[in-house]
């Protein structure tokens, strides 16, 4: 099986290629948006993993967007994290942290009352988390060019803090409808000034953080999300330039000895000219880098890729909450247990770290 081989990330000897996709999950209920010992608890169950991708940490308050999400910019925060990490370590894991910022899908029940902000003043007219459950988005404050630059330091302290902090890495959260895939989108960035406009411009901001955090950490220890097929969700929306956009980043990210790119499979099929229906294929012939691939995979459908040399390890979600020994099942062939969504993002060990390893 080859997903159960070992894989080299950077300088990293990783035991399998069975990832774990960056999950929220919403422990952190305390004042400090901080981890607590429920966080080592659970990471350490599954640190069996090849790698874990932490769930997404805000680079800053400005940055948070969801219910008691642990943060990577204060100090405490910094501190707390500490045991987490050494507990992977200790049980033989890697972990990265995920760095986010959400961008205009904020609210300012998280913001002291404040406008969220994003690359232009567009609202994505979608449901969002606030304080008191969801509610309708707001419009967005357009971020000045000092403000991106402000935003970038934002991500190279967050980078600092998580080597600090004991992470083996950090990833880019550039996904998913969150700040950086609101300036790669033509519907959420209508800027005139060098963030907006061309192609070049409008990834600007997405490589000028790569270029920070090459500052404080080797580039063996970067890595990145993207899904380009994303379409019709939190107001971004697939165009005629989507396809040349991600083309261009993927090629440009060639130039650098990044850890991994990490791609997500379109949630959705849409029937588009424009719409890339097998985004792994598409972007495993451009990207010569480590490849992760990530949506809905089962074992069978995982082991071809990577038997196939479609991609290098393949990251699961859902499947590692409700199986945190989940690469001794695949190995097995042990059946799986299905996760239980009303607690996903609830307070508790309930549905977080009462999950039970298989018993043969």
């Amino acid at each position: 099986m080859k997903l159960l081989g070992p894989a080299k990330l950077g300088e990293l000897l990783l035991k399998n290629r069975v990832f774990m996709a960056p999950l929220t999950r919403s422990r952190a209920d305390n004042d400090f948006r901080a981890p607590t010992h429920l966080h080592a608890e659970y990471y350490k169950q599954r640190s069996s993993a090849g790698l874990i991708i932490s769930e997404g940490l805000p680079v800053s308050k400005q940055a948070t967007g969801y219910k008691n999400i642990p943060g990577i910019y204060t100090r405490k925060q910094v501190e707390a994290w500490k045991p987490v990490t050494e507990m992977v370590h200790k049980h033989d894991g890697r972990i990265f942290a995920q760095l986010w910022h959400v961008g205009r899908l904020s609210h300012p029940s998280y913001l002291d009352g404040n406008a969220p902000v994003a690359p232009s003043a567009v609202n994505p007219n979608s449901l969002i988390s606030t304080k008191s459950g969801r509610a309708k988005s707001v419009t967005p404050k357009s971020l000045t060019v000092d403000e991106i630059r402000n935003t970038v330091l934002d991500f190279r302290n967050a980078a600092q803090n998580a080597i600090k902090a004991g992470f083996d890495g950090v990833e880019i959260h550039s996904s998913n409808g969150y700040l950086f895939h609101q300036f790669f989108c033509n519907a959420s960035n209508m800027r005139t000034d060098q963030y907006g406009g061309s192609i070049e411009n409008k990834t600007r901001f997405l490589f000028e953080v790569i270029d920070a955090l090459k500052e404080v950490l080797p580039e063996d220890k970067i890595g990145l999300r993207l899904n380009p097929m994303m379409h019709e969700k939190y107001g971004i929306f697939v165009d005629k330039e989507t396809t040349e956009t991600f083309d261009f980043i993927i090629t440009c990210l060639n130039a650098y000895s990044l850890a991994y790119v990490h791609i997500t499979r379109p949630w959705q099929i849409f029937d588009s000219p424009y719409f890339i229906k097998d985004v792994i294929g598409h972007y495993r012939n451009l990207y010569r880098g480590f490849l992760i691939a990530n949506g809905n995979y089962g074992f069978e459908d995982a082991e071809k890729e990577i038997r196939t040399n479609r991609a290098d390890a393949i990251a699961f979600g859902r499947l590692f909450i409700s199986n945190p020994d989940l690469p001794a099942r695949f190995a097995n062939h042990w059946p799986l247990t299905d996760p239980n969504p009303e607690t996903f993002y609830t307070s508790g060990t309930k549905g977080y770290t009462d999950y039970c390893k298989y018993r043969a």
